[in-house]
């Protein structure tokens, strides 16, 4: 069982009709040639569309307040693992986890994250329903940084998954891939911050109390003491 201050994904739609009509966007998509905006076909909250397709297609997600990206050209990242400091173009295969990304304003000023999507893999090779933790830094909290954003989404060819790591006696996915290629979006989505469903649940840290802690014990995220 995971500690409590993960989060657990909301319960997928199941309703028939909405699901064939997921199915209906996903259509739309694969018949066009170009890169295709779906805001007018998707209903809110959107992570429910998003998610429907993380489980069934072989799509992956970037989150960018930018919405008009043609390409997506690898940057270089800044984390203390080597898979996530990459020069590459990052993306998530959950429909979740990216819209927090999509939503945050990080322009104006600087914002420090601290934020994981995860899955633990079952004995047969499956996956246990995705957890996240999602945190901010005090001030950038107060301001409460919220805006719209996009959502890219990519088909899987050119990109890595993060390798599954151990912890606690369980295999874990982070719901991470990389690539070190340019990525030609297949379709967009735009995202409000109500399309988010841990809007009210993400937390704040002190930036400097945050360091001290990782610093002592590395592998001890979240350092929530």
């Amino acid at each position: 069982m995971q500690p409590s201050y993960y989060l657990r994904r909301p319960s997928l739609p199941n309703e028939p009709s909405q699901l064939a009509q997921f199915e209906a966007i996903w259509a739309t998509i694969e018949a066009s040639s170009t890169l295709i905006d779906l805001t007018a076909l998707v209903d809110s909250p959107r992570w429910q569309f998003l998610a429907y397709l993380a489980e069934h297609k072989p799509v992956l997600f970037h989150g960018s307040g930018n919405p008009n990206l043609a390409t997506l050209v690898p940057r270089q990242a800044s984390d203390i693992v080597e898979f996530g400091n990459q020069l590459a173009v990052y993306a998530a295969s959950d429909g979740i986890w990216p819209i927090f990304y999509a939503i945050l304003e990080r322009g104006q000023a600087e914002v420090s994250l601290l934020n994981a999507c995860f899955r633990s893999v079952n004995e047969d090779g499956s996956f246990a329903d995705p957890h996240y933790f999602f945190s901010i830094d005090d001030q950038a909290h107060q301001r409460q940084p919220w805006r719209a954003g996009t959502i890219y989404i990519l088909t899987r060819a050119g990109f890595v998954a993060k390798p599954r790591s151990y912890k606690r006696g369980m295999t874990l996915q982070i719901m991470e891939w990389a690539s070190v290629h340019e990525v030609a979006p297949i379709a967009k989505l735009t995202v409000e911050p109500y399309d988010f469903p841990f809007l009210d649940q993400v937390r704040s840290h002190n930036l400097a109390t945050l360091i001290e802690r990782a610093t002592a014990n590395p592998d001890g995220f979240p350092w929530l003491e």
